[in-house]
Order: structure tokens, then sequence, then C-alpha cells
């Protein structure tokens, strides 16, 4: 008997988390890790995030040498500096966000931008650092300051120190309000905890992507302290534009675009 079946290549074709469909990995990519089928936003890397986002090698990144330190001496499963090289060698990066010089649509910008994929871009000393002195060089520099959000909070490894980041990425933001600069959050799935509330709910104007999780605790969590039944889409994107929270949601084929209309509006 001849076997006749064909092997597929692993990774050519996946479930979407969403609706459940198989669909083609390469369709997927070319419409920015969107799905076909249901329009559900992936979470992607900080890297493909740039990619998408910024006009070709314009990206120019620096405080790109920052890695965190263990103030506590952490352990919880792993001790947190083997955390740390781990995740060091599944992602390519030393720390969750990525700071820059460059351009939109030929807008210069300073630009931050998280990534889900290093301990859920959680905020520590190091990230609370590199988005501070990205808000710095927007006021030296006299630029828009684009910041593209994704966050379980703050790094409970680091205790108290991480917590600090919120009020020092906060007394920065005043700093680049004073200066009259211009300050635009992209919420993307999630953007909770320490980050949703300090500098990813400062901005002059909040967009968001659809269906984009947002705001302080885990509806479960909210559920269970306040022993009540949450309204539906409580926490998603819909939700907080409704509530006056988001200013406008965008979908991540139009960012480009929006982004660089409202800089020529504010006359940025």
């Amino acid at each position: 008997m001849v076997d006749d079946r064909v092997d597929i290549p692993a990774g050519l074709w996946s479930r979407c988390d969403s609706c459940g469909h198989t669909v083609y990995e390469k369709e997927v990519e070319e419409a920015l890790f969107v799905c076909p089928e249901c329009d559900h936003h992936r979470r992607v890397s900080a890297r493909k995030r740039v990619k998408q986002f910024v006009d070709p090698d314009t990206f120019e990144e620096f405080a790109k040498d920052l890695r965190s330190t263990d103030p506590l001496g952490f352990k919880d499963r792993l001790p947190y500096k083997e955390r740390l090289n781990r995740e060091e060698d599944k992602t390519g990066e030393l720390e969750a966000v990525l700071v820059g010089h460059a351009f939109v649509r030929g807008r210069p910008i300073v630009l931050a931008v998280m990534n889900p994929h290093f301990i859920m871009a959680s905020m520590g000393a190091v990230v609370g650092e590199k988005i501070t002195r990205a808000i710095e060089r927007a006021v030296e520099d006299n630029l828009p300051f684009v910041v593209v959000t994704a966050s379980g909070g703050a790094r409970m490894q680091e205790g108290m120190v991480s917590l600090m980041q919120m009020a020092k990425t906060s007394a920065a933001l005043a700093k680049l309000d004073d200066a009259g600069g211009l300050y635009i959050v992209v919420a993307t799935d999630p953007t909770t905890a320490g980050v949703a509330a300090s500098f990813a709910s400062l901005g002059d104007v909040i967009m968001a992507e659809p269906k984009a999780m947002m705001g302080f605790a885990g509806p479960r969590v909210i559920a269970n302290t306040i022993n009540a039944e949450l309204p539906e889409g409580f926490q998603t994107a819909e939700f907080m534009l409704e509530h006056g929270f988001v200013d406008r949601i965008v979908h991540r084929a139009d960012l480009r675009r929006e982004v660089a209309r409202l800089i020529d509006y504010c006359g940025k």
C-alpha cells in the first residue's frame, strides 16, 4: 500500500486563538499579524512592531545596552537572574522595551515599544529608565513621543523598585507637557496594572487596537473582589472608548496613517 500523505511543514498553519479557524501563517503575517477570518489582533514582538510601524530603516535605537540587575536577590520558581537570561535567549532582547528615534510617514518621532514576549513586558527599573530617557529625548529634540504599550504591569521580582517607575515616568511626562510636547499612546493587548496606572493613561491622545484588554487588575480579580458580575466587554478597548478612557480605536493596518495625521493636526 502506498502512503500518499503529504507532510505539511511545521508552522505553516495555525489556529486562531479568538475564532478557532485554521489560518495560513504567511497570510496572517502579511496582514500585520491580524487574523483574516475574525480580525483578531495578535500580540507581536517589539522588533516586529517597529518594522510594521515606522518608515523602513529609520529606527535609531538608543539606551539599548541597559539590562536589569537583581536588587532583591529574588527567587520564585527560578532565580531572577536566571529568568532574565532565559528571556534574553528566547527573545534576543535585553529588556522589555525598545526606544529610539524614527520616522512615521516622514514625520520624526521618539518611539517606545513594549515587548509582550519578555516577561509579559513587565515594568522594572530598566523599562522605567528607558521610557524616561525616551521622554527626555522628546523634550530635548522637540519631537512627538509615541509609546506602544503591552504590559502585564509591574515586575514583582524588583518589588518597590518596580513600583517607583510609575512615579518616575509620570514625572518625566509632566516635563514633556510643560514643554508643550505631544504624547501619543497606542494601547495594545494587554495594557494593565502599573503601566496602565501610569504612563499608558497620560497620553494627550490614547489610541487602542480593537478588543485590546485595558485596565488595572484583570476582570476575574475585580469580579471576585467586589463580588459582582461585570458588564459585557468590560476592560476591552471598546468598553474604554464608550466610557471616555480611549479616544480612538485604530486597526493595526491604519495605525501609521492615523498617527501621522494626528501629528500634522497638532502642528508637531
